[in-house]
């Protein structure tokens, strides 16, 4: 199974062992938050300076007044993010406003030691380099560049990692997740069919009794997934082949019929586990006996591709 850089989906277990399922913020989001943040942040030092910049510049000179005026906005700046990621659970008014909030990766309760090193590893990762753009006499080139070249490299790490952590976050131990609410999708099966048309492909109970709750739920998210990319081509094909293997289907699935398959399969197999529900008779995945017997799998939070593994 190869990694979907497009599948935001995560999940962990908390301390009780209730399995939640969480979607990793994207990082367009991330940046307009901290911009937000920044934002207060700079008026906030902008009010300082004019209360004391002036009288700080004029006692202990330029050089000395800029330095200790750095020093300043670095004990206005990180309490801001501690403050109010502690006090509101993992939000800032940037994470707050655009629906975002911080997360322990293991499910536990955030950590003040956590949040420390989070946004201390902020501090070296963006705004000591301005700090020294800032304090450079002049504008020296190669202290230009090394600044710039410093703040890409951290800037850039959450596009390198499947997690989209910055090192902040590998540290700290957190996730940034989503929590704006979405509304809910259309029924697959009813969208298929409100039309009127008939299922192209039809399966024997023998055939639908191959797969479980598990694999619904990933042909599901298979088949929401818009656009004709080539990775969502490859990724069905490869899925309507190991369905085909594993309930023996003798007939030829053309390249054009692939998702007519897999809707009907889908359709079909849904129809099967809900009429077995009504009795009592959950099977959780292809693991699981056809009469309802859990298995240890039913326990996972959310399952991968791989589930369409023979």
């Amino acid at each position: 199974m190869t990694f979907d850089p497009t599948d935001r989906r995560r999940s962990f277990e908390t301390p009780e062992g209730v399995a939640v399922a969480v979607e990793l913020a994207d990082l367009g989001s991330r940046a307009a938050a901290l911009l937000i943040d920044l934002a207060v942040i700079v008026c906030g030092i902008i009010l300082a300076a004019l209360l004391m910049g002036v009288v700080l510049a004029w006692v202990f000179g330029s050089q000395l007044g800029m330095a200790l005026f750095l020093l300043v906005s670095f004990f206005l700046r990180c309490p801001y993010f501690l403050f109010f990621e502690l006090r509101w659970q993992g939000q800032t008014p940037g994470k707050r406003m655009l629906g975002l909030r911080v997360v322990d990766r293991r499910g536990r309760a955030l950590s003040p030691s956590g949040l420390v090193a989070r946004n201390l590893m902020r501090e070296v990762e963006v705004f000591l380099p301005l700090a020294l753009l800032l304090a450079s006499p002049g504008g020296n080139a190669q202290l230009v560049a090394s600044a710039l070249v410093w703040a890409g490299v951290f800037t850039l790490m959450p596009m390198f990692n499947r997690d989209r952590l910055r090192v902040g976050g590998m540290l700290g131990g957190t996730w940034v997740i989503s929590t704006r609410r979405t509304a809910l999708g259309t029924d697959l099966t009813s969208a298929r069919f409100a039309r009127g048309s008939t299922p192209k492909f039809r399966f024997s109970k023998q055939q639908l009794d191959a797969y479980g709750i598990a694999e619904l739920q990933v042909l599901e998210r298979i088949l929401r997934r818009s656009g004709t990319t080539l990775t969502q081509h490859t990724t069905r094909k490869e899925v309507c082949e190991r369905i085909c293997a594993r309930i023996g289907w003798r007939e030829r699935v053309e390249g054009g019929d692939v998702g007519a398959f897999l809707a009907d399969y889908y359709a079909a197999l849904r129809q099967h586990l809900e009429r077995h529900a009504l009795f009592g008779e959950r099977r959780a995945d292809k693991h699981a006996l056809a009469d309802g017997e859990p298995s240890r799998a039913a326990a996972e939070p959310r399952p991968s591709a791989s589930a369409w593994d023979q």
